[in-house]
């Protein structure tokens, strides 16, 4: 099982991007899907969640400005970012929680994409 991220790069401040993580591979089913991000000097930290019933939860920093949202079709997660600002700039990680055909559950991350807010 794979997850590719894509969708990052060079906005300036108050600008949008969309951030989209496919996953390929032996997939029986997507349980929880999420994004997290990592700035430089800083932890990795979540910032939106959605489960496989659609539920979501968002970071403080990034309510009302971010939406993440899963098409279950394609396994894939997106996170729409809006009104960006230049405490966004991070790599952005996906992960996802995923069932094989064994019935075995494992978490999987993408391989990160660089989001750089100018202000």
């Amino acid at each position: 099982v794979q997850l590719q991220a894509s969708g990052g790069g060079l906005v300036q401040a108050g600008e949008s991007l969309r951030l989209s993580c496919a996953a390929s591979g032996s997939i029986f089913s997507i349980n929880d899907m999420g994004w997290y991000r990592q700035a430089p000097g800083k932890q990795r930290e979540l910032v939106a969640h959605i489960t496989s019933g659609g539920s979501t939860n968002y970071a403080d920093s990034v309510k009302g400005r971010f939406t993440i949202h899963r098409d279950d079709a394609k396994n894939t997660v997106y996170l729409q970012m809006n009104s960006l600002k230049p405490e966004d700039t991070a790599v952005y990680y996906c992960n996802a929680v995923i069932e094989n055909y064994s019935g075995i559950f494992r978490t999987y991350w993408g391989q990160g994409t660089l989001v750089t807010v100018s202000s």
